[in-house]
């Protein structure tokens, strides 16, 4: 399995419109779509929120609609943002077989486990919703994505044994954060024996983009290879994991990765060592922690671009003078169809949602401060 284990992310995808997330370019979607499947590659993951909620029709344009159902797998997820009963269960299962097209499912995950999540997926019976999924056919594999401690972790495989994957985000700079804990809840999987489904290996993007001196390190190393790829080859190299998921939004980020993937080389100790210090040296540059998920403006009153306002104030401190863009340039134009940073009422829902426990409240401020 070691060559295959790329999976095509279906939350970050090229757009038509960059300032609106469900303006999926359906046509260069097809075109990469092709390629992954080309090259030997056949995972497929989306959720009912990805992509401004049309990222379950898109994989049924661009995949499903196009290609025989055994030629490839496809996952989805049960969000608890959306139960208010037992009964709205079997509503979003079956939209999602709509929207997919696809038959069956299979994999399928409760959404963004936490000690939050969890409290809705237990009282709804969700545990036991998705198991009689899998006894009716219409989901193959069952397991949950998880954004929470290794002690929750631990409790919830030991308590949920059926339960057969785990989707962690593992990535070399928060592999060791006490935050996101991603080596704490990939050692509680390898305890259980559970594979690992790799979230986030290039964290949004902030480590596709390194300060200079680190990306003239990594080219020092490797001329022929991407700095993202030295991302995703670290995620893959982890011995539990038994896919890693990329979100690709550009063909050049496809021809790349499963080039990269199609010949998987893990990485050895010396080089995993290389990583733990490019760790360090990313982490005395950057400022917010957001990996642009997006899931803090699925209830937001104001509209506000969050990750795109958080993306832009990185910039300040991640990016070098030299290659910067004009981020205020880019702040004004974003403010034109979205709320402002200081629109915001502090109701907190951003972070009530957001995986990366971030004060987003605060940093919103910090936003406002810096770009109006």
């Amino acid at each position: 399995m070691s060559g295959k284990k790329l999976g095509f992310g279906l939350m970050r995808l090229p757009l038509t419109d960059p300032d609106n997330e469900s303006s999926i370019d359906i046509e260069l979607m097809k075109q990469m779509v092709d390629v992954f499947l080309e090259r030997g590659f056949t995972y497929f993951d989306t959720a009912w929120m990805y992509c401004g909620g049309k990222s379950e029709e898109a994989a049924r344009e661009a995949l499903v609609s196009r290609y025989p159902r055994e030629s490839f797998t496809l996952t989805t997820k049960l969000p608890s943002y959306m139960i208010k009963s037992e009964d709205d269960r079997e509503m979003i299962f079956s939209e999602q077989l709509r929207r997919t097209g696809a038959g069956y499912f299979d994999y399928y995950w409760l959404h963004n486990v936490n000690s939050e999540s969890v409290e809705v997926f237990d009282k709804y019976h969700c545990w036991d919703f998705i198991r009689s999924k899998k006894e009716a056919g219409l989901v193959k594999h069952i397991g949950f994505s998880y954004h929470d401690g290794a002690e929750l972790l631990d409790s919830l495989l030991t308590a949920h044994p059926e339960i057969e994957y785990v989707q962690l985000m593992i990535n070399y700079l928060d592999w060791d954060n006490p935050g996101v804990q991603g080596r704490a809840n990939y050692e509680v999987c390898v305890k259980h024996g559970k594979p690992v489904i790799v979230m986030e290996p290039v964290k949004g993007g902030t480590l596709a983009n390194v300060p200079g001196e680190l990306e003239a390190q990594f080219k020092a190393r490797e001329p022929e290879m991407s700095v993202p790829s030295w991302a995703i080859r670290f995620a893959a190299s982890q011995e539990q994991v038994y896919m890693v998921l990329s979100g690709m939004s550009s063909m050049e980020q496809m021809l790349d990765n499963t080039a990269t993937m199609g010949n998987f080389k893990p990485l050895n100790a010396e080089e995993l060592q290389f990583m733990e210090d490019a760790a360090s040296l990313i982490k005395a540059r950057i400022t917010i922690a957001c990996t642009r998920c997006s899931y803090c403006t699925v209830n937001c009153p104001q509209h506000i671009a969050i990750p795109e306002y958080f993306a832009l104030y990185n910039n300040e401190m991640l990016i070098d003078e030299d290659k910067r863009p004009v981020p205020g340039g880019y702040y004004k134009r974003l403010t034109l169809k979205n709320g402002k940073a200081s629109d915001c009422i502090k109701c907190g829902q951003c972070e009530e949602m957001c995986p990366q426990h971030l004060p987003i409240r605060q940093y919103l401020e910090d936003v406002a401060k810096t770009f109006e």
